[in-house]
C-alpha cells in the first residue's frame, strides 16, 4: 500500500505528494470562491480513503456527494480530465492505459449524515454531551447566563437527572426560576431574567433546528471511523447545505465533533496514517465573534489531538480567516487563488505568500493572484517534517463524480446503509424532563392534601363555633322564659285575689239590701 497521496505536479515537474505520516500535522487548503477548493478536498478524501483512513466532511455546497458515484466517460468534463491526468503524468497518451497507469473511475465507500435528517442518516448528541460551554457559545449567552447554565448542569449531575434534549433544560430552567432562592443558597445567584434571557435563547435554537439534533441515539464515533471489506475507509459525508444557514449550530457541531475525538480517542504517538481525517469546510465561521477562550481550546485541541491520530484539514478562503495561534499549527498548505481589489485583500495575499518557503523560480505573491481554476500553490511536510518549498502545482483530477450525487443515487446509499437501523428512529428515555414532572406532581398533591386538611381543619373550627353560638343562644332563651313566667304566675295571683275582692263586695252589697 502507498505512503503518500499523489496531489499533483508542479511547473517544474516535481510530484507533490502528501505522506501519510504527515498528514496528521493538519493542513490548510484556501482559496477564493471557484478557484477548486472543493475539488482538492475531493482528491485528498479519495486518497485518504484508498490507503483505508476514513474521513469526515462537511459538503456545504452539495457537489461532494459526488464522491460516492464513480466519474464518467460521459461527464462533460471527461475530456479535460483526462487531459489534465495525462498533463501531470498520471496516465499515458493513450486512453486504454488508463487504468493500468494510476488513474481510473471509482467511487469511495459513503455514509450520508444530516442533523435535519432529511439528506442523511439523522446525527444527534445530548445537552449533556455538549456541555454548557459549547452550548452557552451555540446560544450565544453572556457569562453571567453561562454561570446560570453551568448551575443547571451541576444542579442535575448532583440530582441524577440526565439531559438528552432540548424539553430536558426547559424544564431545568423553569426548576431553576421556580426555585431559585433554595438554589442560589446552595449554586450560587440565580435570577429570573438571566433564566428568561436564557430561555429566550433557547426559543431561537429551536426555530434554527436543533431540536432534531439534541437527543437519542447519540452518534457513536466509532460509526465514524468505519473501513470496509476492501480495506477502504469509509467517507463520512455531512449534508450542511441547509445546516450552513445556521452558522452557530454549523460551528458548534462541528467543533463539539473535534473535540469528542480529542476526548474519547486513545493516545498512539506518530502513527505511519492518520486514524481519522477531519476536514473542517467554512472554517472562519468557528473563529468569528469566538471568544479567546474558547480560540484557546481550538488551538490545544489542533496542537495536541495529532497524538490521538486524528488529522484536521480547515478549508477557507481566506488564511487570515484563522487566528495565527492556530494557523501555526497547519503544516500541509495548499493556497488556489486569491483576488487583491482591495488593501485588505492585498494584504491578505502578502500574509499567505510569507507562510510559503520560498521558490527562487517565482514571486509567490504574484503567482497567487494569477492561478487558475484547478492550480495551486502547494507546499507539504517532507520526511522530516519540514515544511517543501512552495510549487505552482496542477491539482490532479478526481476519480469520483465531479458534481453531486442524484437524489435517487443519495437514497439508494442510505436505504443499503449498516447504521441506518441504529439511527434513523429516535429514542425518548426517562430523563430530566420526565423527573422534574413528576416531582412537580407530587409537589401539587402534596400542597392540594395540605390545603385539603387545613381546609377540614377550618371547618370544623367553624363548625365548633357554630355549636357554641347555638348553645349561648339556648341558654338565653331559657333564662328568659322562667323570668316570663315569674311574671305570669305573679300576674295570675294578682288577678284572682281582685277578682276575689271584687265578688265579696259585689256580693255584700246584695245582702245588705
Amino acid at each position: 500500500m502507498t505512503d503518500h497521496i499523489f496531489v499533483g505536479t508542479d511547473t517544474e515537474d516535481v510530484k507533490q505528494n502528501l505522506l501519510l505520516k504527515m498528514a496528521n500535522r493538519h493542513g490548510l487548503i484556501a482559496g477564493a470562491t471557484g478557484t477548486g477548493k472543493t475539488v482538492t478536498l475531493q482528491i485528498l478524501t479519495e486518497g485518504f480513503s484508498k490507503a483505508g483512513v476514513p474521513v469526515f466532511a462537511a459538503d456545504v455546497k452539495g457537489d461532494l456527494s459526488g464522491i460516492s458515484q464513480a466519474g464518467s466517460e460521459k461527464h462533460k468534463l471527461h475530456e479535460k480530465l483526462l487531459s489534465r491526468a495525462r498533463k501531470i503524468g498520471l496516465i499515458e497518451n493513450d486512453y486504454e492505459g488508463m487504468l493500468q497507469k494510476g488513474y481510473g473511475y471509482a467511487a469511495m465507500p459513503t455514509l450520508f449524515w444530516d442533523l435535519y435528517g432529511k439528506q442523511g442518516h439523522p446525527v444527534r448528541t445530548t445537552i449533556s454531551e455538549m456541555g454548557p460551554t459549547l452550548l452557552a457559545r451555540l446560544m450565544e449567552l453572556n457569562e453571567t447566563q453561562e454561570g446560570i447554565l453551568t448551575i443547571a448542569f451541576e444542579l442535575a449531575d448532583d440530582e441524577g437527572m440526565f439531559l438528552l434534549d432540548l424539553k430536558d433544560l426547559r424544564a431545568l430552567l423553569n426548576f431553576l426560576s421556580d426555585n431559585k432562592a433554595e438554589i442560589s443558597r446552595e449554586y450560587g445567584n440565580v435570577t429570573s431574567q438571566s433564566v428568561a434571557a436564557i430561555q429566550r435563547s433557547l426559543l431561537r435554537l429551536e426555530r434554527a433546528g436543533a431540536e432534531q439534533f439534541f437527543g437519542e441515539p447519540a452518534l457513536k464515533l466509532d460509526d465514524l471511523m468505519r473501513v470496509d471489506e476492501n480495506g477502504k475507509g469509509v467517507v463520512s459525508i455531512l449534508a450542511a447545505d441547509q445546516l450552513i444557514n445556521s452558522p452557530a449550530l454549523y460551528s458548534t457541531f462541528l467543533l463539539w465533533l473535534l473535540s469528542e475525538l480529542f476526548e474519547e480517542l486513545p493516545e498512539v504517538g506518530n502513527p505511519d496514517k492518520p486514524k481519522m481525517v477531519f476536514f473542517f469546510d467554512e472554517a472562519h465561521l468557528l473563529f468569528d465573534d469566538a471568544p479567546k477562550a474558547l480560540i484557546d481550546k481550538i488551538e490545544q485541541v489542533a496542537r495536541l489531538i495529532r497524538s490521538k491520530g486524528v488529522s484536521v484539514f480547515f478549508v477557507t478562503q481566506n488564511p487570515m480567516d484563522i487566528p495565527d495561534s492556530v494557523l501555526g499549527q497547519l503544516g500541509n498548505r495548499i493556497q488556489h487563488a486569491l483576488r487583491a481589489y482591495t488593501p485588505k485583500e492585498q494584504r491578505a495575499v502578502r500574509a499567505a505568500a510569507s507562510s510559503f518557503r520560498e521558490n527562487p523560480a517565482f514571486e509567490t505573491e504574484e503567482v497567487i493572484t494569477d492561478l487558475g481554476v484547478g492550480e495551486a500553490l502547494v507546499s507539504l511536510l517532507d520526511e522530516d517534517g519540514v515544511p517543501g518549498i512552495v510549487g505552482r502545482t496542477l491539482i490532479r483530477p478526481p476519480a469520483s463524480r465531479l458534481g453531486p450525487a442524484t437524489r435517487a443515487e443519495r437514497k439508494a446509499i442510505i436505504a443499503d446503509s449498516p447504521v441506518g437501523e441504529v439511527y434513523d428512529k429516535s429514542i425518548d428515555r426517562e430523563s430530566a424532563y420526565e423527573v422534574l414532572a413528576e416531582k412537580a406532581e407530587a409537589m401539587e398533591k402534596a400542597a392540594a392534601k395540605t390545603e385539603a386538611d387545613a381546609q377540614k381543619a377550618r371547618d370544623k373550627a367553624a363548625r365548633k363555633q357554630t355549636k357554641s353560638r347555638r348553645s349561648s343562644r339556648r341558654k338565653t332563651k331559657t333564662v328568659s322564659d322562667h323570668i316570663l313566667y315569674e311574671i305570669k304566675l305573679v300576674g295570675r295571683q294578682l288577678m284572682r285575689r281582685e277578682s276575689r275582692r271584687l265578688i265579696r263586695g259585689i256580693l255584700g252589697g246584695f245582702m245588705r239590701k
